[in-house]
């Protein structure tokens, strides 16, 4: 029945003169979400709305899920074209339209139209009234209820005739694009796969970083954050994920540093790693998924000696969410089931049984020196044989 869609966007609407540039970065998410589609669709934005027509045979739900989505959508509306060729011919597409979509007529109604076409012969409260005395006749059992109707009947007059009562929910946020590009640092863990997605809703663009460590963690290991980063990739857009072998690393600080203190100093080169390649990729932050008490390593202690390594923003959009909160998110973007599959990243591998808690900067700095006569090469060398993997 439904052959296009009205979609339907909040915060972009009071962008002022530069609203055009948010529109058309939502347009260019919404043909990448579609390209992933079957059928063929033509999106066009015209007098302030944004619609998606559909030129070929397409799966209605696969294509809503497909909307659902893109980051700027606030709302979904299937909407049916009608030609104007006069009243009594829409009166015969909206007493249609209600017969198709609504069985069980034992509803409250109000009909809301626009006039956009001033030429049109009706006004919007003319056309209100009289299309709602028409459905009452076609339907008895249907009953006018403007305050809480069970479904609002829109009628949009433009150069065709737009039918639609249903908002399907989008996703919010802003288009991906519009925000500036940040690096995320992707664990295969619940947390980092949310807060990607978290900070894309805000219209980021993403690359990521893995930290990986071979022979500790295996390929498997490795496909699972891989399979992360699509998952995030679905709302967020294509990303590069940069893989970087962290083993040499890891045991040098494991062999040269306190043991106590292995996860933050690990931590702090994670954070010097990805704030090198997010300087080479014009990335203008970090992205963590860390939440404050969560672990030993995300006191405020702790995160306070990971950010003193960085001159760049560090974003971390869980900051203060329990941890139910964040399994609810994980869940909702199909991650969750991913996450906790068992197969291990670097950190769990190489963490204390008694990990310091409220770290002392000055003692870190000076236990890091115990590394300095290699770690530099090490890094540049990790950098330098790093695996990068298109993503989406």
């Amino acid at each position: 029945m439904f052959t296009a869609f009205l979609i339907k966007y909040a915060e972009i609407g009071v962008k002022g003169k530069n609203r055009y540039l948010f529109e058309e970065a939502l347009v260019r998410q919404i043909e990448f979400a579609l390209s992933k589609v079957e059928g063929e669709f033509e999106v066009r934005r015209t007098q302030g709305r944004i619609y998606v027509d559909a030129v070929s045979d397409f799966d209605f739900d696969e294509t809503v899920e497909g909307l659902q989505k893109v980051f700027g959508i606030s709302g979904i509306c299937p909407v049916v074209y009608v030609e104007d060729k006069g009243f009594d011919e829409l009166c015969k597409e909206v007493i249609n339209f209600i017969d198709q979509v609504y069985p069980d007529k034992n509803k409250t109604f109000k009909v809301s139209a626009r006039r956009a076409r001033k030429n049109y012969p009706k006004e919007s409260m003319e056309i209100n009234a009289d299309l709602g005395g028409v459905i009452l006749d076609a339907f008895p059992e249907m009953r006018v209820d403007v305050h809480k109707p069970d479904f609002i009947l829109n009628v949009e007059i433009r150069e065709k005739i737009y039918l639609y009562s249903q908002i399907l929910p989008g996703p919010g946020g802003m288009p991906v694009g519009t925000g500036g590009k940040a690096m995320l640092l992707l664990s295969g863990g619940i947390d980092s796969p949310v807060a990607g997605y978290m900070i894309s809703k805000r219209g980021v663009t993403l690359e990521a970083v893995y930290f990986h460590a071979p022979p500790y963690t295996s390929e498997r290991a490795k496909q699972k954050v891989v399979d992360l980063a699509q998952y995030v990739s679905a709302y967020a857009g294509p990303m590069k994920l940069h893989v970087i072998n962290f083993t040499d690393i890891q045991l040098y600080i494991y062999d040269k540093c306190p043991h106590d203190e292995l996860t933050i100093i690990m931590r702090r080169y994670m954070m010097r790693i990805a704030e090198k390649i997010a300087g080479e990729t014009e990335c203008l932050g970090l992205v963590t998924g860390e939440s404050i008490g969560q672990v030993a390593s995300q006191t405020m202690q702790a995160l306070a000696a990971t950010n003193e390594v960085c001159t760049m923003p560090v974003y971390r959009p869980l900051i203060a969410f329990d941890k139910q909160d964040i399994v609810d998110i994980a869940e909702k973007i199909n991650t969750y089931e991913t996450s906790i599959q068992p197969f291990e990243d670097c950190c769990t591998i190489f963490v204390a049984k008694h990990p310091v808690t409220k770290p002392n900067l000055k003692i870190i700095r000076a236990h890091e020196q115990n590394v300095f006569d290699k770690i530099d090469e090490m890094v540049e060398e990790a950098l330098a044989g790093r695996e990068i993997i298109e993503i989406g």
